[in-house]
């Protein structure tokens, strides 16, 4: 068996997939060049949770350790703290201009442009994204003609407080139908169950399984 493929399949042994009602944790595609897997990206990690000790914050956390111990460049955004106006169908920007407004969207804009790989994190609230994750993802719309088609990787950091894997499938679906149409390709998912108050993830294995995702890129 050849190096690479015997790495490959023992990290995906490793991640493996958890039982259903305890969570979800995909492994993700490996690029079977090896040039791909250790030269360094640019990475935005964009987190959704208006709480900084949060559940999917920590997981991001450790997903960036992992990838800054690789050598990747990381830039976080942290949607809920930053001011971003929500998208309002002006169309003034054609779907592939400036922007009508003037916002912290500017500086993460260029970044999701340049950006090698994006990462989204957030809790699940409703059944899907965060109200502060979606109004950042809105404004994609103005950048769409630059990062649609194009080759970018992506990852999914989601945390929830139920333990029905039923119930993250909305989000999933959503968040893979987001990569379909951006021809982004999604290499994992690390979904969080039964995390509720702030902090408890830390008491599971979730953590290291984004931990691992990150530095096995």
């Amino acid at each position: 068996m050849e190096r690479r493929d015997f790495l490959k399949k023992s990290v995906l042994a490793a991640l493996g997939t958890a039982v259903a009602g305890t969570g979800i944790v995909e492994a993700f595609n490996y690029i079977s060049d090896n040039k791909s897997k250790t030269s360094k990206m640019k990475i935005v990690v964009l987190t959704g949770s208006p709480r900084k000790n949060g559940n999917s914050a920590y997981l991001a956390e450790q997903f960036i350790k992992g990838a800054e111990e690789k050598g990747h460049e990381v830039f976080r955004f942290d949607c809920a703290f930053e001011l971003v106006e929500p998208c309002r169908a002006c169309n003034r920007c054609g779907m592939n201009g400036p922007c009508i407004f003037n916002d912290d969207f500017q500086e993460l804009r260029p970044r999701l442009i340049e950006a090698d790989m994006v990462v989204f994190a957030t809790p699940m609230y409703y059944f899907g994204f965060s109200a502060q994750m979606k109004r950042v993802i809105d404004r994609f719309y103005a950048i769409n003609g630059q990062i649609k088609g194009v080759s970018k990787k992506a990852a999914l950091l989601m945390a929830y407080a139920d333990t029905s894997q039923k119930e993250a499938e909305p989000m999933r679906v959503h968040y893979h139908t987001l990569m379909d149409y951006l021809g982004w390709t999604s290499v994992g998912e690390v979904v969080a169950s039964g995390v509720w108050t702030a902090g408890s993830v830390q008491h599971t294995d979730y953590p290291q399984q984004a931990y691992q995702l990150g530095k096995s890129l």
